[in-house]
């Protein structure tokens, strides 16, 4: 995948985005981290742009605010564009791990589905510990080398080709052998 925007344009959208969420709700720094678990100076420290966040902490706050990441990371749109070309599609990486996501058919208010493309690096673990919305339906197809999924308890381990439709309850993890990266597919409905 190459990077169509910069790291740090899409942290101040990420960082914008966060305390406009915030502010609609009326939440303090103070609230926003007792719902979300990340502490109050990292909240600040993003909502500033001074940090990236990283996929474990984009999680917890899509929880907080009850919405999957790309909701919380899309900016308010009137209508949606139903092409969106290659170049245009946004893409947020969390390099201290390794795992980039572009939004292939970003969230629209007058669509309910989404498409996401992920690449994981080898040897790497991204825990959610909770689900921005109970029963949130996930249809990820692996195009390319080996992912473990755990979600609701179970764990299931995907090859090339593989395809793991479920809906989201609790916490969940993605994690990669030390040998072998994942690049899939999440279709959200």
């Amino acid at each position: 995948m190459e990077v169509v925007t910069s790291d740090r344009s899409i942290d101040h959208l990420i960082a914008q985005r966060l305390k406009a969420l915030r502010n609609e709700r009326g939440w303090s720094l103070d609230e926003l981290a007792s719902r979300s678990g990340v502490s109050r100076a990292t909240l600040s420290r993003l909502e500033n742009s001074d940090v990236s966040p990283t996929a474990s902490v984009l999680g917890k706050l899509a929880a907080a605010f009850g919405m999957t990441i790309s909701r919380l990371m899309q900016l308010v749109e009137e209508r949606f564009a139903p092409l969106i070309p290659r170049e245009r599609q946004l893409l947020w990486s969390d390099p201290a791990i390794g795992f980039r996501r572009r939004s292939v058919s970003p969230p629209a208010q007058s669509l309910a589905g989404e498409v996401l493309e992920c690449e994981i690096d080898p040897d790497t673990r991204i825990d959610y510990d909770a689900t921005p919305r109970e029963g949130l339906e996930h249809h990820l197809f692996l195009v390319d080398g080996r992912l473990e999924v755990t979600v609701g308890g179970n764990t299931h381990h995907l090859n090339s080709g593989d395809c793991l439709r479920y809906q989201l309850a609790g916490a969940s993890r993605f994690s990669t052998p030390s040998d072998c990266g994942a690049h899939y597919f999440i279709f959200l409905v």
